[in-house]
């Protein structure tokens, strides 16, 4: 008894994963609002003319009319990766939204249902170390523009700051740019988050009906023809768009990915080998979390 009452200090309730998808929603925006305000400003894909005293003030510290010119010295191919990070951070931002909704909309969370504090920290992390893994190559620029952008605010004020001109064209038409694998990478993404989705719908219902009778029931539906984790598959199919998006050149982005297929099919392991325990006619067709293969 005494360990039972030990294990439940170590726990949280299973509905705090709101918290995971709160927290990067949050944090998601940020990056993705702080990157695309420097790439409009730093990193524009179509070289404009530059003024030798709006450089030289730039560098001394002064005015910041030169950041609508862009950078001097960020080549062609570094400015098209920062919009490459700014496609991938758009994607994660629908994630994660999608994600914040299911859980609060979609998914029943039983009273009784805990997870491990350990669990609940390591949510905590990667929902902050994944969005910034997609552009964490810009991210020192990145900050340094905020800050001086948020301390020219606090010493000038906003009616005497120097801002350019702003088009809302100018922030969309280079994510026009990008090359085939990143619209490759966002149709594999779209792909993975609809049944996801489609899954979580039917894991729902499964909770709702957990209300009516006693036990547990198999789900069936979408994926889950084919496989006990199908939610857990289409992370994964996600996550993949989000490393072609990126060109599958990115160190940060395949050690993401990495840590996302093995958590996930150490999960559906231990998954599958539940529903076999618990259910003599479960469907022997299926698999873990890879059709045909695991």
């Amino acid at each position: 008894m005494n360990y039972s009452i030990m294990r439940q200090k170590f726990t949280v309730p299973q509905k705090f994963f709101c918290h995971f998808y709160a927290l990067a929603v949050i944090w998601t925006t940020f990056l993705l609002l702080a990157t695309w305000l420097y790439a409009y400003n730093m990193a524009l894909l179509v070289s404009q003319p530059l003024h030798f005293s709006s450089i030289t003030s730039y560098l001394m510290g002064g005015s910041h009319s030169f950041w609508l010119h862009g950078s001097p010295s960020m080549k062609i191919e570094q400015r098209y990766r920062c919009w490459v990070s700014i496609f991938l951070l758009l994607l994660m931002e629908a994630q994660v939204l999608r994600r914040l909704y299911e859980t609060i909309y979609v998914f029943k969370y039983s009273p009784s249902a805990r997870m491990h504090i350990f669990g609940y920290f390591t949510g905590l992390f990667f929902y902050t170390a994944a969005p910034l893994s997609l552009c964490c190559n810009y991210m020192s620029e990145v900050f340094l523009f905020a800050s001086n952008l948020i301390q020219e605010l606090i010493v000038k004020g906003k009616d005497r700051m120097q801002f350019g001109e702003y088009s809302w064209w100018g922030f969309v038409s280079p994510l026009l740019k990008l090359k085939w694998h990143a619209w490759l990478g966002a149709a594999i993404f779209l792909w993975g988050s609809v049944h996801q989705h489609r899954c979580h719908a039917i894991l729902g219902l499964v909770r709702d009906n957990l209300e009516q009778i006693e036990d547990y029931i198999i789900p069936y539906g979408d994926w889950f023809k084919y496989v006990s984790s199908p939610h857990y598959l289409a992370e994964i199919v996600i996550y993949g768009g989000l490393l072609v998006a990126g060109g599958c050149s990115d160190i940060t982005l395949w050690l993401l990915f990495g840590f996302v297929v093995a958590n996930l099919v150490f999960a559906a392991a231990e998954t599958h080998r539940w529903y076999l325990r618990k259910f003599d006619n479960y469907p022997r067709e299926r698999f873990a979390i890879i059709p045909s293969f695991y």
